[in-house]
């Protein structure tokens, strides 16, 4: 394995899931040591909070502020997060999927998105051939609860599809912007790697139409796609948010984690 894969692998969120279970671990996506949600956001916070530490003077003991402009770091109980979803109705006209740039390398390190998210959601250290090619490892596949080791079998979908986004206010964004959304490797829920057959049956549906055949799914992946949906000011139409507050009347005290899409990606 190369020096940029070995780099790629061994800082990917692989390592999280198998760190999930040991003790201070916070509950999340199904299929990941119970600790998927939130391993990354902590680990980074834990790496802020240090370098925040050694700027620091030693004499100094007042709290580091994000720098202006700077999206902040939201999490909130997942009615809570619904209500603060802007609604509209959706707007399907002039859709074509060659408005987004698919699966591009727009960090330059030779891995596509679909490489990064496979590797970043492998349960174990992916293998990796040529210049950026996964070629096995071991996923859990979370709409249908199948654990799948053939990268073959699995697509990498977006959580809010692309021609949801557009219908929810993508159809306004630059090209730039859609570029973003479209290699969202950033946020965790936004681009997922489930089976083939889950995600053709997803299609382009939101969640009054579709939502994952395994019902203790369901809780977190109403979580992910508002999320997804805050992070990039995307609106949901009234039977999107009714059959959301339904679902989350039976998820307890599941939370919703997002940060706004960065405000250098303008909408026009």
């Amino acid at each position: 394995m190369g020096e940029a894969e070995t780099r790629r692998v061994s800082g990917c969120r692989y390592d999280c899931c198998v760190r999930a279970g040991e003790a201070g671990a916070k509950p999340g996506r199904p299929g990941c040591g119970g600790g998927y949600h939130g391993c990354m956001i902590s680990t980074s916070l834990r790496g802020l909070a240090a370098l925040a530490f050694l700027a620091l003077p030693t004499a100094a003991a007042a709290p580091a502020q994000a720098a202006p402009g700077t999206p902040e770091y939201q999490r909130l109980p997942l009615s809570d997060a619904i209500d603060l979803l802007p609604r509209a109705a959706e707007s399907h006209g002039g859709y074509e999927d060659t408005a987004f740039a698919l699966r591009v390398d727009s960090d330059h390190d030779r891995c596509s998105t679909r490489s990064e998210v496979l590797i970043r959601e492998s349960r174990t250290e992916p293998v990796i051939e040529g210049a950026c090619t996964v070629t096995s490892g071991s996923w859990y596949s979370y709409y249908d609860g199948k654990s799948v080791t053939d990268p073959d079998s699995l697509d990498v979908g977006y959580m809010v599809p692309l021609a949801e986004s557009w219908a929810s206010g993508a159809s306004h964004w630059s090209s730039a912007r859609r570029r973003a959304y479209a290699d969202d490797v950033d946020a965790e829920g936004s681009l997922v790697a489930v089976t083939v057959k889950s995600n053709r049956s997803k299609a382009d549906q939101d969640p009054a139409q579709w939502l994952p055949p395994l019902a203790d799914a369901r809780c977190t992946y109403a979580a992910d796609w508002t999320a997804t949906k805050l992070r990039w000011a995307l609106s949901a139409d009234p039977a999107e948010i009714a059959v959301l507050q339904d679902l989350a009347e039976g998820c307890g005290r599941q939370e919703v984690e997002y940060m706004e899409a960065p405000t250098g990606v303008e909408n026009a």
